[in-house]
């Protein structure tokens, strides 16, 4: 089972309550299968299958036409540089 590397990036509208409640569901969802970076950032490695399911779980919870979410991400063999900047503590540093 290979792993991928993935970042999730979403920008839920908040104007209304359905929003309120779809940004908490977009929330826990993205927590089951990555670890929150911070606010609407999470990243991690995981399977093609979750993968799949983390998508589908999204889909049924975000507005089309006022949210967005973009996930990247990169296969097996593919280096990602990832400095961090400041002195704050890496939240995906208990990755195996």
């Amino acid at each position: 089972m290979v792993n991928i590397r993935v970042i999730l990036i979403y920008d839920i509208n908040t104007e209304d309550n359905d929003g309120k409640r779809r940004l908490v569901k977009i929330m826990k969802t993205s927590r089951k299968y990555l670890s929150h970076v911070q606010k609407s950032v999470f990243e991690g490695d995981i399977t093609e299958g979750q993968i799949s399911l983390l998508k589908r779980e999204i889909m049924a919870i975000v507005n089309m036409k006022k949210d967005f979410v973009i996930i990247y991400s990169l296969r097996d063999g593919v280096k990602l540089n990832r400095d961090i900047l400041t002195d704050t503590p890496d939240p995906t540093d208990n990755f195996l």
